[in-house]
């Protein structure tokens, strides 16, 4: 099969940092948490755990009050998203004809329009209301956000959203590079968003036992991947995008290049809803070597799930044991859901656009906070403070989900970057 090169000419995000690439990738290298106490007092019960939001988010501004009315806040951030990777990537708003007729937009969330849902349930079950706002099913449909995406910048092809639990966006980037590897699709707009602010959700969640306690004083230290003392996950919230594109038509209208994506990878453990199994993991991290053509020794970083529970760490990090053998003692491994806290469903995509910083700008982020490692997460290399003693050429990312559904990227650093032919 005659596979096309597929470059990544556009990152943007809505992130805890904000909206700047250059601040969220600076703040991570800095060890710097963006988590937070939530206390809120306007719900049947007062909330009040570690969570990540992105308090300096105006959808009115960044999208004008019309387009934002017609969405729920997980639209509006995935739309904001996009905006900025549309731009970072050079590309018009507008295009007249039928010019995108085949580029794609595919876009992963977990939760979909679930403050939506919500607020129409407190109005139907505590307000007594006989009726909803004819917006409700639009708001919060789970394909609202790619919609919205392709109407916007008129995409004619594929448009798709993936819920895949915490592996959503993961998998929407991969579908997305496959479509432009194929020749489907010159351009995909990809990535994943999620909002799991709502009081139902969060409450859910806490049900689970999965999440970190905190309080004003020690949130900002709550997760704390691979550690002895880890206590659970961070919910947060945030969105971010991706612009694939074919190479030749990238260097044909003189794109920059961030970095370029090469492979992609899926299994299933097969064996249980919420428990992870590493030989899963394991068919998904070869399956994605295999994809890229790439050997162990090729990669140079592992951007982990690492959510700091007390079951995933350990799998995780035998899995990348059981693939890397003795590689794995000097293989660099970081999880930054340590600061940025886990967006579900965008989790795989704000991480991929971490990874992609990290090989463009040849730094890797530490995991924060962790000083007391578990003596079940040994046998990598755990970068506690930044990295900067080591070329890097390629890089895995890793999301692996309820329900057992594995996904891992791979990346290589843009040619600049590396001193291998630009052709291989």
């Amino acid at each position: 099969m005659n596979h096309r090169r597929v470059a990544i000419t556009g990152l943007g995000l809505v992130s805890p940092y904000g909206g700047s690439l250059s601040d969220f990738f600076s703040r991570l290298c800095a060890g710097e948490s963006a988590i937070r106490h939530l206390l809120t007092d306007d719900q049947p019960r007062p909330l009040s755990i570690p969570f990540v939001s992105c308090p300096g988010f105006d959808a009115d501004a960044s999208l004008g009050r019309p387009l934002a009315a017609m969405m729920d806040r997980f639209s509006q951030l995935a739309m904001a998203a996009v905006f900025s990777a549309w731009d970072d990537a050079g590309l018009p708003c507008q295009v007249e004809g039928n010019a995108r007729n085949d580029w794609a937009c595919i876009w992963g969330t977990a939760l979909g329009g679930t403050l939506a849902y919500e607020k129409g349930y407190r109005e139907l079950w505590q307000k007594g209301r006989e009726r909803l706002s004819p917006l409700a099913v639009i708001l919060g449909m789970n394909n609202a956000a790619n919609a919205h995406i392709s109407i916007q910048l008129g995409l004619g092809g594929i448009s798709m959203s993936h819920t895949v639990a915490c592996a959503s966006s993961a998998i929407a980037i991969g579908e997305a590079f496959r479509r432009v590897r194929s020749g489907e699709a010159p351009v995909a707009v990809t990535g994943g968003s999620d909002v799991p602010q709502a009081y139902g959700v969060a409450r859910a969640w806490e049900a689970l036992r999965v999440m970190a306690p905190g309080n004003e004083e020690t949130s900002p230290l709550a997760c704390r991947p691979f550690s002895a003392d880890r206590r659970g996950l961070v919910l947060g919230e945030g969105g971010a995008a991706l612009v694939l594109e074919d190479w030749e038509h990238a260097q044909a209208r003189g794109a920059r290049i961030h970095g370029e994506i090469v492979g992609y990878g899926t299994s299933c453990d097969h064996s249980h809803l919420v428990k992870p199994e590493a030989a899963g993991q394991v068919r998904a991290l070869q399956a994605t070597l295999a994809d890229a053509g790439l050997s162990v020794d090729d990669i140079d970083y592992i951007n982990a799930h690492g959510t700091a529970t007390a079951e995933g760490d350990p799998v995780e990090i035998a899995a990348l044991k059981a693939v890397f053998g003795e590689r794995a003692e000097d293989l660099p491994v970081s999880a930054t859901k340590s600061m940025h806290g886990h967006l579900l469903g965008a989790a795989g995509a704000i991480e991929a656009i971490a990874t992609v910083l990290a090989l463009r700008e040849q730094v890797v982020p530490p995991t924060a906070h962790l000083q007391n490692l578990d003596p079940a997460c040994t046998g990598v290399r755990h970068v506690t403070e930044t990295l900067r003693d080591r070329p890097l050429r390629a890089a895995l990312s890793n999301s692996f989900a309820f329900g057992g559904s594995n996904a891992v990227l791979a990346f290589r650093a843009p040619p600049s970057n590396r001193s291998e032919s630009q052709d291989v």
